[in-house]
């Protein structure tokens, strides 16, 4: 039953406001089996998949953008910026892991199930605009790489991207892991693409090594900021905290504290690896831009049309332009299996209500449709690599709201249990959620207040003002 397999695993119920509703995913809760007495491999094994799933929305077409601009206009410089983005991806996704094992909740349940009603829909809203901000970045992704590849405008690509409701649901019904199995697949065609393109680029090995090393010239260029907010937002996804604090309840692990602290320790190797990955496409993406266009006039590509035309004549061979393409639409399509989880948790958890499959996914899907078609039919097909720019700064205006309940609940004894955060994580957490926080207060703040006012206020804190 559905209710006692939630009280079973939740702390004292004395914690929560509500006591919840149905398990998180309850088509797939628990569905795949852990051999309790298998060695460390197989059990690593049976817990691999969920980070891979995850590690989907830090590669994403949205990260194409921000990191093509940054490595076009600043060369290597921000590849700190993708190093630390994944750095608070893998503690952030680590949480999430606890969450969930611990308490039997999803993010969007806990929050629910805390929360007063009026905060939790919310926080519901911002959740959901955030999933149609990462769905939009998909949308136009893969509308570009099909026009890239087979010449289909935009506006039609846009249309056709809503089909892939027909495969999600039908990988669904077939099981979890065939939706895993897909999910790598195409990671794997991704990464296979981009290392071939580095070695076509055949970029500064010293000058990338240098581009790890933070700066503070990333927070006081304005410009240099808002892409690396992007790249931020682009990287660590607020519905990536929900749907990873899910699906690690796939796993059929023992429901006792040992079973529990096993999980979560095998389900973070998972999610850390796959982390790691992503962090070599996204950086494979900037320093190819950077090794490209950077030096040889071309800082003001920013478009992935450009990039795509540019990239043979500028490498000199002519299947660099195929493989990127061929890497972009593999991204676009394997952000959207992902997606429609994320949407179904987010209205599941935090209404505690379910609507056919099909249905909201097609509903998410039209959200992210009407503004990409809306934009590219006004303002010209040139517009798009800056829509998904936008879309990212908007992932990333959402994030502290997923990140402090997050931080809040995990640190909780109260809730978690002998699972709640060590001060050392406390600590990590902190820092993370507020950088977050003040770097995207300053990003709004250099968008849209004067000059004037700015270098007052500024001057008034003793800080540089980056206008």
């Amino acid at each position: 039953m559905a209710q006692p397999e939630i009280a079973a695993t939740a702390r004292p119920r004395a914690a929560w406001r509500r006591t919840g509703g149905q398990v998180s995913l309850p088509e797939v809760h628990r569905t795949i089996l852990v051999p309790e007495t298998a060695s460390f491999w197989r059990k690593l094994m049976a817990f691999s998949g969920p980070g891979f799933l995850v590690a989907v929305g830090y590669m994403d077409p949205g990260n194409w953008a921000t990191d093509l601009a940054g490595g076009a206009r600043f060369g290597y410089s921000l590849l700190c910026v993708i190093m630390i983005s994944n750095l608070m991806a893998i503690l952030l996704q680590h949480l999430c892991i606890k969450l969930g094992v611990a308490t039997g909740r999803d993010l969007a349940q806990a929050c629910r199930d805390h929360y007063p009603r009026p905060l939790v829909w919310f926080l519901w809203i911002l959740c959901e605009i955030a999933i149609a901000a990462c769905d939009l970045a998909e949308v136009v992704g893969s509308a570009i790489a099909l026009q890239l590849l087979f010449g289909i405008p935009l506006v039609w690509g846009c249309l056709i991207t809503a089909l892939d409701v027909l495969a999600v649901l039908y990988l669904q019904n077939k099981g979890f892991r065939y939706v895993e199995a897909l999910v790598i697949t195409l990671i794997a065609t991704i990464g296979t693409c981009f290392a071939l393109e580095l070695i076509f680029s055949n970029p500064s090995i010293i000058g990338v090594a240098l581009g790890f090393i933070p700066g503070p010239h990333v927070v006081t260029n304005q410009e240099m900021l808002y892409v690396s907010i992007g790249i931020l937002g682009a990287t660590v996804m607020p519905h990536n905290l929900y749907l990873h604090s899910s699906i690690v309840q796939t796993r059929k692990f023992e429901q006792t504290p040992e079973g529990r602290r096993e999980a979560i320790t095998f389900a973070t190797i998972d999610s850390s690896a796959a982390l790691m990955f992503a962090l070599f496409i996204n950086a494979a993406i900037l320093i190819l831009s950077a090794a490209a266009f950077h030096w040889s006039g071309h800082q003001d590509v920013g478009e992935i049309q450009d990039a795509y035309k540019l990239l043979s004549p500028l490498l000199g061979v002519g299947l660099a332009s195929i493989l990127f393409a061929v890497a972009l639409l593999a991204s676009g399509q394997n952000s959207t299996l992902t997606g429609t989880l994320a949407g179904q948790i987010v209205m599941e958890g935090f209404l505690n209500i379910r609507i056919t499959p099909w249905l909201r996914r097609l509903i998410t899907r039209l959200i992210a449709i009407v503004p990409a078609i809306v934009v590219i039919g006004v303002f010209g097909e040139g517009k798009t690599t800056e829509l998904l720019i936008a879309s990212q700064v908007c992932l990333s205006m959402q994030l502290g709201f997923a990140v402090w309940p997050l931080m809040r609940f995990t640190s909780e004894k109260a809730k978690m249990g002998d699972f709640a955060n060590p001060v050392w994580i406390k600590i990590l957490g902190w820092m993370t959620a507020g950088i977050i926080i003040v770097l995207n207060v300053k990003l709004l703040l250099d968008t849209f207040l004067p000059d004037a006012v700015l270098k007052a206020l500024y001057g008034s804190l003793g800080l540089p003002s980056s206008k």
